[in-house]
């Protein structure tokens, strides 16, 4: 086969990625919390990034950047007396003015050794931290600090070892102790095996035992236990009411969740009204003791979107300004810093750090636009839902979305994740208006299955204690109602509302009555 070179002319389409558009995409998905950890890392890598002023921002200078040049003289006293050499240092005839002005000695007034009674030799004060108002005289040191004084957040593990120094004396023992405490998890519960412990401190799995069942008399009540059972079994014994009847129902809690109370009124040997506050008294236990200690943070959900009604009878949808990050592409710096002599390795950093100063700008902008772009369709799909609740949510789907607004419906995704929009009716996060739709029964028009959820959980709601729904009823009564839906998904959805069936339902009421 003979070998020959030719030239071809073929057009293709490819989809390069390169590193901006893949930080577009990511930017786009991040929620508020993280862009903002994003845009911090990129300030403090960026110098040719800056802060966008606040609105009201305009000049604003720190109090500890006035010196005393600069400041205005203080006015005069309302008793007459001239209050122009009072701070400088030494001068007991200033201290003297001073504490007649605060009506009280300086020693009263100011932490350690920044104020001191009159006749006393007084260091020299911080001009720079004090700011003269003519109604009153403030302070704020740099050594002042307020934080200092604010009690720290107690720990589980602060708040066992506190009472472990109390509880046990010997130093071995101790140590054991502190080794269990730094098993317990947030929940409240030892996680580790008393061999393993035994074994690494050389000590005998007795021992250990010992001083777990110490840990566990500790308060709350309840913490150390290894699982369920034996954390209910310490808060029953605290309060006087773990009997063999009670000690049963604990041993049987695959029961209690299934609500089969024929089976423990014959293992408990009590009748109905006994197991009925036995059963209540259980739920009054608290299955996680050390929840009120838990290190982890809460978040608060933060809207990234506005929605309220407008004057017109519509809905006036915006952008959540505190939560977007805003940033300037420092021109007049990069004017200053290209001026002056810089070899290759410089002049490429400077380029890049120009290129993406540039891009965040414009990604920021346009990430800020595609949100609002996608809410602002989403309260138009879903307008009956705004105006009269749940019952009124329509089917949609991001296809539908994304046609609407001209745009592919995998951004559509990336911009619903992890943003949340606040209405007249709650926060909610911006997946929650897209949901499955339900055929009608007659023909119509689709129903959401969020609206079909919500309309199951207001008729079980609604039953009677002597007329309890079962699952084909249900769908009757839907199907009546125009919705067209088979039992199994009654079943789908009344077990993701954590409803029971209509036989435990009828037990539960059975025993209320």
């Amino acid at each position: 086969m003979a070998l020959s070179q030719k030239l071809e002319f073929r057009q293709s389409q490819l989809l390069v990625m390169t590193p901006q558009l893949m930080q577009a995409i990511k930017l786009l998905q991040l929620s508020n919390l993280d862009l903002v950890a994003y845009v911090e890392a990129e300030l403090e890598r960026n110098p040719l990034l800056d802060r966008a002023e606040d609105d009201d921002g305009g000049d604003r200078r720190d109090l500890r950047d006035d010196t005393r040049d600069d400041a205005p003289e203080p006015s005069a006293a309302a008793d007459g007396v001239e209050a122009a050499d009072w701070m400088e240092s030494g001068s007991s005839a200033g201290s003297e003015t001073m504490e007649d002005k605060l009506d009280s000695d300086l020693a009263n007034v100011f932490p350690d050794d920044n104020g001191q009674a009159a006749g006393e030799t007084a260091p020299a004060l911080p001009t720079e931290s004090w700011a003269v108002a003519p109604s009153r005289q403030t302070v704020s040191s740099d050594d002042y600090n307020l934080e200092a004084f604010v009690a720290a957040e107690t720990t589980l593990a602060d708040h066992l070892g506190d009472q472990l120094g109390l509880a046990i004396t010997d130093p071995a023992l101790r140590l054991i102790g502190g080794a269990i405490i730094s098993e317990i998890d947030e929940a409240g519960y030892f996680r580790a095996d008393i061999e393993t412990i035994a074994e690494q401190l050389g000590a005998s799995p007795a021992t250990v035992r010992d001083v777990l069942r110490t840990i566990q008399s500790f308060d709350p009540t309840g913490i150390g236990a290894r699982d369920l059972s034996e954390c209910l079994a310490i808060q029953l014994r605290d309060r006087d009411r773990y009997d063999p009847a009670m000690a049963t129902l604990i041993d049987n809690l695959e029961l209690v969740a299934r609500r089969d109370q024929t089976t423990l009124l014959k293992l408990c040997g009590v009748d109905a009204e006994d197991l009925a506050e036995m059963l209540a008294e259980l739920k009054a236990l608290n299955p996680k003791p050390g929840s009120g200690f838990g290190d982890a943070l809460v978040q608060t959900v933060v809207p990234d979107v506005m929605v309220r009604p407008a004057n017109d009878g519509g809905w006036h949808v915006e952008l959540n300004t505190g939560t977007l990050p805003r940033v300037l592409f420092d021109q007049t710096y990069y004017a200053k810093v290209s001026k002056g002599r810089r070899n290759e390795k410089e002049d490429e950093f400077l380029a890049e750090c120009m290129q993406t100063a540039k891009w965040l700008v414009k990604s920021l902008d346009q990430r800020a636009r595609t949100i609002l772009k996608v809410s602002t369709e989403i309260v138009r799909q879903q307008d009956a839902f705004l105006a009269h609740g749940v019952q009124h949510l329509r089917p949609l789907n991001l296809k539908t979305v994304a046609e609407a607004i001209g745009m592919h419906e995998s951004t559509v995704s990336r911009v619903t994740s992890n943003k949340y929009m606040a209405t007249t009716r709650g926060v909610f996060e911006l997946k929650y208006f897209f949901t499955a739709a339900i055929a009608s029964s007659e023909g119509g028009v689709s129903h959401s299955a969020e609206a079909v959820r919500h309309r199951i959980k207001r008729l079980i709601d609604d039953e009677a204690p002597d007329t309890v729904l079962s699952d084909d009823a249900i769908v009757k009564t839907l199907r009546d109602a125009g919705i067209d839906i088979a039992r199994r998904t009654v079943a789908k959805y009344r077990e993701a509302l954590r409803i029971p069936s209509s036989v435990q339902r009828r037990r539960d009421k059975q025993v209320a009555l």
